[in-house]
């Protein structure tokens, strides 16, 4: 019985550092779902914005300021905004795709890189009996 004695301290020490990283990898990997909703909702906020405007331009900018406005908050930065193979016809539709940078500097390096792209892409109806400029 004395040959098994500090058996248990040396499996727990052994152990620790594992069952840490497994719950830091964890997390990473909540940060980057959590985020990857907030760049989806940012998108389709752009979205609904852009297809209520009468231009193609004030679409681009209403579209550019909601998104910006959806990621102020989080650690998503550098939103770019796109609105390329929008149709932007009465009746057609407005495709917005976001990208931004995810910062993940609290957990790199435990599986995962200091930083992360992220894209979203939504789409939106224009209306069929609706002037478009």
């Amino acid at each position: 019985m004395n040959r098994e004695r500090g058996s248990m301290a040396v499996e727990t020490v052994l152990l620790a550092p594992v069952l840490l990283l497994f719950i830091l990898f964890l997390v990473g990997a909540a940060v980057i779902v959590e985020h990857q909703g907030e760049v989806n909702g940012a998108a389709r906020d752009a979205a609904r914005a852009a297809s209520v405007q009468r231009d193609y331009g004030g679409a681009q900018r209403a579209a550019t300021d909601a998104a910006r406005a959806s990621l102020a908050n989080g650690s998503c930065k550098g939103a770019n905004v796109s609105l390329a193979g929008s149709n932007w016809t009465e009746g057609g539709e407005v495709h917005v795709e976001v990208s931004c940078t995810l910062d993940l500097g609290a957990v790199a390096g435990f599986g995962f890189a200091a930083t992360k792209s992220m894209t979203s892409t939504a789409v939106a109806p224009l209306e069929q009996f609706r002037r478009i400029e």
